[in-house]
């Protein structure tokens, strides 16, 4: 603010009389953390965005991206504590570490319509992925919202996610963890598709309440059966097999071979989008103050410039269609 008279002005300061000290912008941030001013604002804004249909949140993508820390990095040995910076890593399907960092984690609730936050929560970067998800949707709960789908990828892939989202009515949308994957039954593939007595895929063919139905591939076009349908079934419409929910959560809570899946699955790509505009564009990953309760405030004034941003924009476009 000393040498950008723009940016000065643009934060309500006097061009004729001396900017706040460091130390006073410190005791107002304090003050911002201590009195919750950043979530709170942030609740208010996420309000008006869906007051406005601008949120919509049925579709609802999960996710977690790294923060690196402005303190001393700590020693990787002895008990980690999951109330301040520390250790994180990202592997890849396979179990390759693709990133590791100092510092903390944001998880964060999209919706992927949007592609704006809905809820937000920070912690140490060794929490695991997988156990932050439940307290993201009950959030999500909690403020009403009527889910439908929570799209996460395989780092979620946990019976415990599955389970939380069907509580709230909504369906999860997780690939398969391949390194967590066990042989999967005889007769099954590993996505949780049936297989015929031919070794085929078998089609998926919609849901009838708890229960996932799939057809003979062979009558649905699928694949050309040497010995047709004959060989599993009587009918003419060709074998049906059908698997309830309650046998295996994770397999056959989502029919992953269905187009339906992988169009929903896509748009688990808006939780991404939106780390990339808070990192790149705002400053999310430039952190200049310490400790978990500074940083969650740090993060929350990220979001609350995005989402300000967004609804400005989507209120000149309204009026200028009414005009």
């Amino acid at each position: 603010m000393k040498n950008d008279w723009r940016f000065r002005y643009q934060c309500g300061f006097s061009l004729h009389e001396p900017i706040p000290s460091v130390s006073t912008l410190s005791r107002v941030f304090q003050a911002i953390v201590d009195k919750g001013i950043a979530a709170t604002l942030f609740e208010e804004l996420v309000r008006r965005g869906r007051d406005e249909g601008l949120i919509e949140g049925e579709h609802i993508a999960i996710d977690s991206t790294a923060i690196h820390a402005y303190e001393r990095k700590r020693s990787r040995s002895g008990v980690q504590p999951t109330d301040r910076a520390n250790w994180g890593a990202k592997f890849d399907a396979f179990g390759n570490k693709q990133l590791a960092w100092f510092g903390y984690k944001v998880h964060v609730a999209v919706d992927a319509k949007s592609e704006l936050p809905i809820a937000l929560t920070v912690t140490s970067a060794n929490v695991y992925d997988g156990d932050m998800a439940i307290p993201l949707m009950e959030e999500l709960h909690h403020h009403d919202w009527r889910i439908r789908f929570v799209l996460m990828d395989a780092g979620y892939d946990q019976k415990k996610n599955y389970e939380a989202a069907r509580a709230l009515g909504a369906q999860a949308i997780i690939p398969m963890n391949r390194r967590n994957e066990k042989e999967p039954p005889e007769g099954m593939d590993f996505d949780g598709t049936p297989r015929c007595t031919m070794g085929y895929r078998m089609t998926y063919w919609g849901a009838e309440g708890d229960w996932l139905k799939f057809r003979c591939p062979h009558a649905t076009g699928q694949v050309d059966c040497p010995l047709g349908m004959a060989a599993c079934s009587a009918s003419n419409y060709g074998m049906v097999v059908k698997k309830r929910l309650d046998e295996d959560v994770c397999r056959y809570a989502n029919p992953r071979g269905s187009r339906t899946w992988k169009t929903l699955y896509d748009e688990r790509t808006a939780v991404e989008r939106c780390f990339s505009r808070v990192k790149e564009q705002l400053t999310l990953d430039d952190v200049h103050v310490r400790g978990i309760e500074k940083v969650t405030a740090h993060t929350y004034i990220n979001a609350v410039v995005l989402l300000a941003s967004v609804l400005a924009i989507h209120r000149a476009n309204r009026i200028k269609q009414v005009a």
